[in-house]
């Protein structure tokens, strides 16, 4: 069965929407700030932040307002058959903002995803993905797997994280996070830079849905594996990596010389950026263009893989690659071909790529029609 990416929704401290986003970055524009607030460090630090003001909805946490806003926007002027259509969520922490608001269920991540599909009135219940830092592909991969089963025509994957105390303290127990914005891939990178959004993409059997030809591609390959090397580092080897995106370009039936351009994780850590350089050498693909969106965005968590699909598609489609923010000088042991300048180039397939805390990879290939 053919699936297809219908429409689309980003909201970051870039946009309320994806044309908005897609601006922003084509003329080298980074969310990332300097930030002093004390309800999230004692220290500044450098993240992505949503800073305009959204309408939070009565009863809605800020992250619940944010996805119903994104998803609004994306199916709005769609007519979608409620009881074909399924909501799934990729979110790491959900409302754990909510946390010291004791006896609030909804910092629970089912209860969260209950409250947003009721505001929707879907008829099936939602699904939550919650699997580190892959799980917005992750939830792509699980939504084109209902439509193939024959549980859902239409499937709306929303993913959304928000700064947290949380969140932050843990990376900085971690030494992960960067003391300027992030430098994906190079020499003198130091480390994360968080970020706040959320991305929304329709995905679905019906070609037809789709009014904007430069949210449309077909979902032709994907894949998940676990390396089970390190609670929070990947292989060293690139071994997980490696197979989650051979299982995408077998079910694809691509080899290596068909993938035009790679959207890969680029965290701007030692360990990541080091076993992706490994993985894609080794999968023959360290002469394709590739770019880290990680230096406009900061890293969105459960956001991630959606925002940068969605970004995928879009420069796939426009036939415009985006440098990768913040590299100048290779600092990785492999050769890869990362952007430093915005590229023209025509782009049939495209390939997303994500790894997280556990060992988990995975992959989702995006063809032009």
């Amino acid at each position: 069965m053919n699936i297809y990416s219908i429409a689309d929704n980003i909201i970051s401290p870039l946009g309320i929407d994806t044309i908005s986003n897609l601006d922003a970055i084509s003329n080298g524009k980074s969310g990332i700030t300097l930030i002093n607030d004390r309800n999230l460090s004692e220290t500044e630090f450098y993240a992505a932040k949503i800073k305009y003001d959204l309408p939070l909805l009565e009863g809605y946490s800020f992250l619940e307002s944010l996805f119903i806003q994104s998803i609004k926007a994306t199916i709005s002027d769609l007519d979608l058959d409620n009881e074909r259509t399924v909501l799934v969520l990729s979110s790491t922490k959900g409302n754990i903002d909510l946390l010291e608001d004791e006896g609030n269920s909804r910092v629970l991540l089912p209860k969260m995803a209950q409250a947003i599909n009721g505001y929707f009135s879907l008829k099936k219940s939602p699904i939550l993905i919650s699997n580190a830092c892959i799980s917005g592909v992750s939830a792509i991969l699980v939504a084109r797997n209902l439509i193939n089963m024959g549980k859902a025509d239409n499937v709306i994957v929303s993913g959304g994280d928000v700064l947290s105390k949380f969140t932050l303290s843990g990376f900085n127990c971690l030494k992960a996070v960067s003391d300027a914005p992030c430098k994906p891939y190079d020499e003198n990178r130091t480390g994360i830079s968080l970020g706040e959004g959320v991305g929304t993409i329709l995905l679905s059997n019906n070609i037809n849905l789709n009014k904007n030809k430069s949210a449309l591609s077909e979902i032709v390959g994907g894949g998940q594996s676990n390396d089970a090397n390190h609670i929070s580092g990947p292989s060293r080897t690139g071994a997980g990596l490696n197979l989650a995106v051979k299982k995408a370009m077998i079910e694809a039936k691509l080899n290596s010389d068909k993938i035009d351009y790679i959207n890969s994780h680029g965290t701007a850590t030692l360990f990541n950026d080091e076993m992706e350089s490994i993985a894609f050498a080794d999968l023959n693909l360290g002469q394709v263009e590739l770019n880290s969106l990680k230096g406009y965005f900061g890293h969105t968590l459960g956001a991630a893989g959606i925002i940068e699909s969605i970004l995928a598609i879009h420069q796939m489609n426009n036939g415009l690659l985006y440098k990768s923010l913040g590299f100048d000088i290779k600092g990785v042991s492999r050769d890869i071909n990362v952007l430093s300048n915005n590229k023209s180039k025509p782009i049939r397939n495209a390939l997303k790529t994500v790894s997280g805390f556990g060992g988990c990879n995975a992959a989702v290939i995006f063809t032009k029609l």
